[in-house]
């Protein structure tokens, strides 16, 4: 019988095992939806892990062993799912141990995801992202200025940096549309997994895209916008704080054209 499951380092999790989890920060994760039990972007999520373990605590997990345990949780649920992998310390965070300790991973299978439809309107957030580069765990903002949003009449918040320059969203990378080229927000972010995906097949098909600043003033200049994540490559958006964006179908074409260019892979 096919399930959802919960296993650390390829074994079904304990409650005892995940007690402590319930109530530690300091870990990092990726996100993947699995569709006919193989997944986009692969060597991508395999690299996010492998880098973010190496800042966090100067040791990771060889990628053949990473790859045995997604096996293991695909091998008993659906062929479509969600996949989160979570790599924590054994020994626990406020500890000042070294690279001696290998960590572990935990991963999560449940309902396969597709994301909103959209279009969406976003309040601009005033916000930086402590380590910025690494997906990590324990970020309270998140889901704060979320919902601080959605109180005041939006669907999610868009972030700027301390210079006013957007960076991304509170679970999305941010991608905008000049009417010829893909622009991609120039600031301290996260590369997604998605958005590196895009990227790189948006090279092969010969879509032009740059890396520049964009600010709230430069919006009205711009010929779309949108948010993507491991559910999605595109979810169109229609207003940035109060700002309209216009329709831009040919811009989530192309992104959605780039998403499904790259092959999917088996652990």
């Amino acid at each position: 019988m096919q399930s959802f499951v919960v296993q650390r380092n390829g074994q079904a999790a304990s409650a005892a095992e995940l007690a402590p989890l319930a109530f530690a920060g300091y870990a990092h994760f990726t996100a993947m939806q699995v569709r006919g039990s193989r997944i986009r972007g692969l060597d991508l999520h395999l690299d996010r892990l492998r880098s973010a373990s190496m800042e966090l605590f100067g040791r990771a997990l060889p990628d053949d062993r990473v790859r045995t345990f997604l096996r293991k949780a695909l091998q008993v649920g659906p062929a479509d799912l969600s996949l989160t992998a979570t790599v924590y310390p054994s020994e626990g965070e406020f500890t000042a141990a070294g690279a001696d300790v290998e960590p572990e991973l935990l991963v999560r299978t449940g309902p396969a995801a597709d994301g909103p439809q959209g279009p969406l309107a976003l309040a601009v957030v005033e916000h930086e992202r402590v380590l910025p580069a690494v997906k990590h765990v324990g970020e309270v903002a998140k889901t704060y200025f979320l919902r601080q949003a959605v109180g005041q009449g939006f669907d999610d918040a868009a972030f700027v940096d301390r210079r006013g320059r957007f960076s991304e969203g509170t679970i999305w990378n941010l991608a905008f549309w000049d009417g010829t080229a893909v622009v991609w927000p120039e600031a301290e972010i996260l590369i997604g997994t998605t958005m590196a995906v895009v990227r790189r097949q948006l090279d092969r098909l010969g879509v032009p895209q740059r890396v520049q600043e964009v600010r709230p003033p430069d919006l009205p200049r711009l010929a779309g916008a949108v948010v993507m994540n491991s559910w999605t490559p595109g979810v169109p958006v229609h207003r940035i704080g109060s700002v309209p964006m216009p329709a831009a179908p040919s811009f989530h074409e192309v992104l959605h054209r780039a998403w499904h260019a790259e092959p999917r892979t088996a652990p």
